[in-house]
């Protein structure tokens, strides 16, 4: 069985093998060799956080961190992938309040000056604080998140899901990275 190529000061996932270290007992080197020899790489995710989870003493949170890094170490799973496809999100704060955000979400017509022609359906929102969408192409998904961070400034956050491909993740990363900015000038903000 060949094993995961990890050293002691790797980063996976975005986490330092210190980190995990400092969370788990563990750095990713030995958790990939522990991981390896209970034969991880024929299980499915599910079946990975199981054994971090009985096995050893780790908190839900870094049970599903180990298992993606596993996972990502492995050769099992690529950067944003989940097991519904890639999904990727990106982040802008904007100097204006969350009810401003959400009215150029909400409305086509005010969509239309920073998204262009993209036909969405909104499935579900709640006002000013988020709006769950069907993407232009039918068969991805949005989820859309607004914070305020006092009361004329919101957070912004926009997770793209279902995307078919590393290639297009990233694509759709540069793409949300461009068309946030083109609503802040929308907003004025």
């Amino acid at each position: 069985m060949a094993q995961a190529n990890v050293q002691s000061g790797d980063v996976i996932g975005g986490i330092s093998s210190a980190a995990v270290r400092a969370a788990t007992g563990k750095s990713w080197k030995q958790w990939c060799t522990l991981l390896d020899k209970a034969g991880g790489r024929s299980m499915n995710h599910k079946e990975i956080v199981a054994v971090v989870g009985g096995k050893y003493d780790v908190g839900p949170w870094w049970q599903q961190m180990v298992t993606v890094g596993y996972e990502q170490a492995a050769g099992l799973r690529k950067k944003h992938e989940k097991p519904e496809g890639f999904q990727i999100s990106r982040s802008k704060t904007y100097a204006v309040p969350a009810s401003k955000v959400f009215a150029a979400w909400s409305t086509s017509a005010r969509r239309a000056a920073w998204l262009g022609n993209k036909s969405i359906t909104v499935r579900k929102s709640t006002r000013n604080k988020n709006l769950r969408v069907t993407w232009s192409d039918g068969k991805t998904s949005l989820d859309v998140q607004l914070v305020p961070k006092g009361a004329a400034k919101t957070q912004l956050t926009v997770q793209h899901s279902k995307l078919p491909s590393s290639r297009e993740a990233e694509k759709m990363k540069s793409y949300w990275s461009q068309t946030l900015a083109r609503l802040a000038t929308a907003l004025g903000s």
